[in-house]
């Protein structure tokens, strides 16, 4: 088991979240614009139909667990593992094998939270691009709402519509990665969550004048989501990075 000492405090791994509740959109965008946005990485982002991408938004409440409680926001894409090989050709086919890709993973390109913790756990254990932002979720009323502001500047305005109950899910193993001060790096993740409802659609965005606004303005969002969740209760554990 290792460890890492953050602000005088022993952080052992895998750190573990044990009580959680989270709301997610996912988009379709435009697959060159999104591998414009994550070139730096160097992955590859996966279209799910030919000449599309995803881009989900999600915001959490951390309220357990190893990194004390705070708030977060995430932009991720679901993206080809590095060892995928070449892509498939174009063409429904191609895309429908494309996304049935091994093992695809989730680049989080930006992840701002509101405190400063789990902001350098983040960054110097798995490399994964927090910043610190002002993040306002409203989850204890019928519509889930994340409003999120960066140097005082908004950056989007979220609302999702919980969508219609679903059964308690097994345990995920999602392979996260991250790129930060030129290190890709692979995070093992696995979650479990309970009462969840999901929907086609559901959300609204307002995007504000930040610079990531422009950059989800230019993925084509805000768009129409093509299906939203939230969840009560989620449970988490984060294993050690492995650069790529």
């Amino acid at each position: 088991m290792s460890s890492h000492l953050i602000q005088g405090r022993r952080v052992d791994l895998p750190v573990r979240i044990r009580d959680a509740s989270a709301g997610a959109a996912t988009y379709l965008v435009r697959a060159d614009a999104a591998r414009a946005v994550i070139a730096y990485s160097g992955l590859d982002v996966t279209e799910v139909l030919p000449g599309k991408a995803t881009c989900t938004l999600v915001f959490v409440q951390y309220r357990d667990g190893d990194l004390d409680a705070y708030h977060e926001f995430g932009m991720v894409f679901l993206i080809r593992p590095p060892d995928a090989g070449r892509p498939p050709g174009r063409g429904l086919p191609a895309g429908r094998k494309n996304a049935r890709a091994a093992r695809p993973g989730a680049f989080v390109h930006w992840l701002p939270v509101d405190q400063g913790f789990t902001l350098e756990a983040g960054r110097r254990i798995w490399g994964f691009p927090k910043e610190r932002a002002d993040i306002d979720l409203r989850l204890a009323t019928p519509y889930k709402r994340c409003t999120l502001r960066r140097d005082g500047r908004l950056v989007l305005d979220l609302l999702i519509r919980p969508g219609i109950p679903l059964p308690p899910g097994d345990l995920v193993r999602i392979d996260a990665y991250s790129h930060l001060d030129g290190t890709t790096r692979r995070v093992p993740w696995t979650a479990r969550a309970s009462g969840v409802r999901a929907r086609p659609g559901g959300a609204l965005i307002r995007l504000g004048n930040h610079p990531i606004a422009k950059e989800l303005s230019e993925l084509g969002l805000p768009g129409t989501a093509l299906m939203t969740a939230t969840a009560d209760h989620v449970t988490m554990s984060f294993d050690d990075a492995v650069e790529v």
